[in-house]
């Protein structure tokens, strides 16, 4: 794709490039009473149109911001692409959040008009806004009492469409597109402005590393539209003509994979990892021959590396697995599949080994969403596992002081809004944005060792990677959610979250059964187990990042309770002031357990030495 595409096209132009090469007659699907609904390209458009005119009718003029709250849906990319072309700048936010964030965001990005989808958003909006100089809420769902965004359809009915084509015309790639909060971890929200040019050259750079068939194949979506991952990864389907059929809940998808039958979606490690858990569940559940069968195919399947030749052996015992097993892993994803894209956080390598053994091309790559968001990815042509992969087309990666991530390219975000002085924070004298992950760079494939802030001393003044050390313990079944502390003490310590499912049945093969959920850290066989485990993963991360002692927590972490970000991140804050007793115990050395003496050597170590 050449770079003189990203100087002319607009975000909103790529639904014009699908009807003119790939006009599709399901371009835009999701369920109403069971049933697929579907909207044609052409469809999408008119509706487009008329609801750009529509919004001209209200009196919104260009640099207006629009708030977008919604579950995923066709009127969310309606509303998004009516805002665009007419210059508005678009605000999506999480449904999710609470109506303190909604009144934060709402001030300071200076919305105008909002878009909600239901009665529950509509509440917290209302809690939120009263004070604030906003014109108008209008819902997608017909609520009563409350203005219907079809009512700004009607306004623009009858309308000449040749009014939005002039003002379209006068957009340039370089205006500012989208406002997107990031879900903070740490401090307040930060609205990274994003233009055309930066999401457009996203898209046009990961074209090649799509692999479906233009016009005819589907994708499923189910991450939220609001984060720019999803966002950017629609615009790359509709830009090269694949459907998008939209999953109704999170719990859905296992029953949407079968009916949609798609050949390509976007994901997170922790919705992989739970797949596979659910995999290994019941394979465990089988009996005699047919266990011994399944256990010896995963096991195959853990050994693949694509970059190396196995041999005749190996590879007549990977197509028997694949015959008995892994063919019957890619029918419960609808039997289509041809890739899966991967990015958010840290992937296991064994969950890259085995889809790919299982014939599933499972893609990892990196960005943020100051990059609109890709910053690298693997391909099949060139994979490396335990790497985010090489940098996409138009973008350079170097590594900066204390081994962050510095990058450049037309993707990197034009600042943050209202915020100059954050905005100089993560940018170099030589306009690098750093982006606050540590890394190197093996061979041209960048790989992520951590965040740079999260990354802590021992008082011992060892240097200590939490994230590498949780997604070693993730990969234990029993473990659902890991957090490793340990700053300024004399060792790393970790809260576990238990796999409550894969614990409760394993205490029943022990004949151990525990009533109440809150009752599960105390247990001696529980307490029992996870130290077994544990211990495993020690071995593995050595002395100097080994898990000295642990706590095991009662209760999941997740976004609605607060503990996750929408995109399943850990907010460490938050944890922290929630567990001050329980660390502050681990230190005391009340009642822990002990897998080895704490260090207390005083000896420097550098960063890259304390990674290995």
């Amino acid at each position: 794709m050449s770079a003189s595409a990203i100087n002319k096209l607009r975000t909103f132009d790529l639904l014009f490039h699908q009807l003119k090469f790939f006009p599709l007659e399901d371009a835009f699907n999701y369920k109403v009473n069971g049933n697929w609904k579907k909207f044609s390209t052409k469809q999408s458009l008119q509706i487009i149109n008329q609801l750009s005119l529509g919004l001209l009718e209200l009196g919104i003029k260009k640099g207006d911001r629009v708030a977008l709250i919604s579950e995923n849906r066709p009127e969310w990319n309606f509303i998004d692409f009516a805002c665009q072309q007419i210059g508005v700048v678009v605000v999506p936010m999480y449904p999710t959040i609470s109506s303190s964030d909604y009144r934060y965001i709402f001030q300071h990005s200076e919305i105008k008009y909002a878009f909600v989808s239901n009665k529950e958003i509509l509440a917290k909006i209302n809690t939120a806004i009263p004070g604030l100089d906003v014109a108008g809420v209008y819902s997608i769902n017909k609520i009563n009492g409350t203005k219907n965004w079809q009512e700004i359809l009607e306004l623009g009915k009858n309308k000449k469409v040749e009014e939005v084509a002039a003002i379209r015309q006068e957009i340039k790639p370089e205006d500012l597109m989208s406002i997107i909060y990031t879900s903070g971890t740490t401090d307040k929200p930060k609205g990274v402005m994003l233009s055309h040019k930066n999401v457009v050259s996203n898209v046009l750079a990961c074209t090649k590393y799509s692999y479906v068939e233009s016009g005819k194949d589907r994708a499923l979506s189910f991450l939220p539209l609001n984060h720019v991952y999803e966002r950017t990864g629609v615009y790359l389907y509709i830009y090269l003509g694949v459907a998008v059929y939209y999953s109704e809940s999170m719990d859905s998808i296992g029953d949407d994979l079968k009916d949609v039958k798609p050949h390509t979606f976007n994901t997170v490690p922790r919705l992989l990892e739970k797949v596979f858990d659910k995999i290994m569940k019941k394979g465990n559940e089988l009996g005699g021959l047919k266990k011994g069968v399944f256990n010896r195919s995963v096991s195959i399947g853990l050994k693949y590396d694509p970059n190396i030749k196995q041999g005749s052996v190996y590879n007549s015992q990977l197509e028997l697995a694949d015959k008995l097993v892994f063919s019957k892993w890619r029918e419960a994803l609808g039997g289509n599949i041809k890739q899966i894209q991967c990015g958010a956080a840290a992937l296991q390598p064994r969950l890259l080994r085995v889809f790919w053994a299982a014939g599933i091309k499972l893609l990892e790559g990196y960005g943020l969403t100051e990059t609109s968001p890709v910053i690298t990815a693997n391909t099949p042509d060139a994979l490396k596992i335990g790497t985010v992969g090489k940098p996409i087309d138009f973008t350079e990666v170097r590594i900066g002081a204390e081994g962050e991530i510095e990058v450049k390219g037309p993707g990197v975000m034009m600042g943050y809004y209202n915020n100059p002085e954050q905005t100089a924070e993560v940018m170099t004298q030589d306009g690098w944005f750093k982006t606050g992950d540590v890394g190197i760079i093996d061979n041209g494939f960048l790989k992520i060792t951590d965040r740079k802030k999260e990354l802590f001393k021992t008082s011992g003044g060892l240097y200590i990677a939490p994230q590498q050390i949780e997604n070693k313990l993730k990969e234990s079944r029993l473990i659902e959610q890991a957090m490793v502390v340990g700053e300024g003490k004399k060792f790393p310590a970790a809260l576990i979250v238990p796999n409550f499912e894969a614990l409760t049945e394993e205490l029943s093969k022990q004949f151990v059964f525990v009533t109440e959920q809150s009752e599960l850290p105390k247990d001696p066989v529980v307490i029992k187990l996870y130290e077994k485990e544990i211990a495993k993963v020690n071995e593995e991360l050595g002395k100097w990042a080994g898990v000295k002692q642990y706590r095991i927590v009662s209760e999941s972490w997740t976004p609605d309770s607060g503990e996750l970000t929408p995109t399943l991140k850990l907010k460490r804050r938050v944890l922290h002031e929630k567990y001050e007793h329980m660390i502050a115990d681990i230190y005391s050395g009340d009642g822990s357990v002990d897998f080895a003496e704490a260090e207390s050597d005083t000896s420097e170590l550098d960063l890259e030495e304390s990674n290995k």
